[in-house]
């Protein structure tokens, strides 16, 4: 069982020649007091904490900045993951120790890091104990706003080095719920005191560069385009774009793994875009090397598909059947929805977590690695941007025109909604690779995205109509077979064939608007 909090704090680094016996006095701690939303700063006492952190050989975590450690002390034991999130946050997911085999990893965080490590074992880098002074800085009701910890670290190198490293430290942590603006507040004080915000983005990036165990990503993460481009050359935009994907790829898989709302359309999401970037640019990155990892990327988003379908089938019929008057709602069909949804989404959640449980998603994980550490690179890579990426995105737009003008040539029925179906994938390849294209064209490319997601848009909504009227059907007959009444399922598919029959008509006009001439002359300028 794991718990899951939101740590939002400030580090500030101590100079080693400073006298830090001022930062427990009380005549400036009392100034803290003075500070918004603070009426006292209450003395908590001290605390020793040890922890040791986990990495793998080549630093896979620190390198995503994540950082895993067993710590005992403190009032809270146990084994910490931190992720990354926006500004001053992190994730941190904690899991109780336990008196077997306490040393080894818990499987809940191997499978939680799995995305970073890509398998590789997790063995002990880093031994920090830590002295700390805590204060609590709390209001007018008694209510804690912030800790303000003061720290003597004492960090040692488990590997192979084995040199030591001793700093003070001083940490601001917001309380939950607290006002943000605090810290700021707090900041101010401690800037007066000549007290800076810390290089170093947590004790085990220090303690790694101050042992020497340099924390450089090993899979080229940190890099911001391969060092043999130009700024501003196709290979480098590309390569931006790729790299982004690969990284929310691969920061959402603890909460897929979890079962967080939103996670698995987003992980699909950046599959898809990926995959696409890698399909538009083939004349920057050899498809030899990218077309196997497309088919693999192909693979995952087909297994995450499941579950992120039943979740947006489930949530379209559950207001099909809330907008309907009560009168018209015969027999148990909230129910048999709600069981239905029951057995299919535990069914497509743990298919999702066998996928990422499998030797096939590690592999995946190792070839994007291996295509950022070792940029399969064509000669077009190294020109400048405009010219490649206007043609890749001009060349996806006529595979768009010719999809939009076979679909629109056929009669209602079947064959036009499966060619309405992948007329609405090709209108995503231009969206995807315009996206990709605009650092380096500019508002032409913005527009032109912004109106192809219009026609993807509506050609959505209509698969997502073609698709409701079948699970409609299989759930009127199963309701059939019960004996209960079928009146509501008829209304539903009516209702269905109504919203297809509209996104029909609708598509000619919003096609008109994404076809304009214009937007296509002004990417070839």
């Amino acid at each position: 069982m794991v718990q899951s909090i939101r740590e939002t704090e400030r580090k500030y680094a101590v100079p080693s020649s400073s006298d830090t016996s001022w930062l427990s006095g009380a005549s400036w701690l009392s100034r803290l007091e003075r500070v918004e939303g603070v009426t006292a700063v209450v003395d908590r006492g001290p605390e020793e904490l040890d922890a040791v952190y986990y990495d793998t050989a080549d630093l896979r975590l620190s390198g995503s900045s994540a950082t895993l450690r067993r710590r005992t002390g403190g009032s809270d034991a146990g084994w910490h993951l931190k992720l990354p999130l926006p500004g001053d946050s992190r994730e941190e997911i904690r899991s109780a120790l336990t008196d077997a085999d306490a040393d080894a990893v818990p499987d809940t965080m191997l499978d939680l890091t799995a995305s970073r490590t890509r398998g590789a074992r997790l063995t002990p880098v880093v031994r920090i104990r830590s002295t700390r002074e805590v204060r609590h800085l709390v209001d007018a009701e008694g209510t804690l706003r912030a800790a303000l910890n003061i720290d003597t670290v004492r960090a040692e190198s488990l590997r192979a080095e084995g040199r030591r490293a001793v700093w003070n430290e001083v940490e601001v942590e917001l309380a939950e719920g607290a006002d943000p603006a605090l810290l700021d507040a707090v900041d101010k004080r401690l800037r007066k005191k000549g007290i800076a915000r810390a290089q170093s983005p947590s004790k085990l990036a220090r303690a790694l560069d101050e042992t020497a165990t340099p924390a450089a990503p090993a899979d080229g993460a940190g890099r911001s385009g391969d060092p043999g481009l130009d700024q501003g050359s196709a290979g480098e935009q590309v390569l931006v774009y790729v790299r982004d994907q690969i990284r929310t790829l691969t920061a959402l898989d603890p909460a897929v793994r979890r079962d967080r709302p939103d996670s698995v359309h987003r992980m699909r999401v950046a599959c898809r875009r990926l995959r696409s970037c890698l399909r538009s640019y083939r004349s920057v990155l050899d498809r030899d090397v990218t077309d196997p990892i497309r088919a693999e990327l192909k693979w995952l988003a087909g297994e995450l598909g499941a579950e992120r379908d039943q979740e947006v089938l489930m949530e379209r019929l559950t207001h099909r059947v809330g907008v309907l008057p009560e009168e018209l709602v015969l027999g148990p069909v909230v129910a048999r929805l709600q069981t239905w949804n029951v057995v299919r989404g535990t069914k497509s959640h743990q298919r999702t977590l066998d996928a990422l449980g499998s030797p096939r998603y590690l592999t995946l994980l190792d070839s994007l690695a291996e295509l950022l550490a070792q940029p399969p690179l064509r000669a077009k890579a190294g020109k400048k941007a405009g010219k490649v990426m206007a043609r890749a995105v001009l060349k996806e737009y006529d595979r768009l025109a010719e999809h939009m003008t076979h679909a629109l040539d056929l009669s209602p029925g079947p064959k036009r909604d499966v060619a309405l179906h992948e007329t609405r994938k090709a209108a995503k390849k231009v969206r995807y690779a315009s996206e990709v294209a605009r650092p380096a064209l500019g508002k032409p490319a913005e527009r032109l995205a912004k109106r192809v997601k219009a026609v993807q848009k509506v050609l959505g909504d209509h698969q997502d109509s073609v698709v409701a009227r079948g699970t409609i059907r299989d759930l009127a007959v199963a309701a059939q077979g019960a004996g209960e009444a079928g009146f509501t399922w008829g209304l539903l598919f009516g209702a269905e064939q109504a919203v297809a029959a509209t996104r029909e008509q609708e598509v000619s006009a919003v096609w008109a608007h994404a076809s304009a001439p214009a937007l296509r002359k002004q990417l070839r300028k």
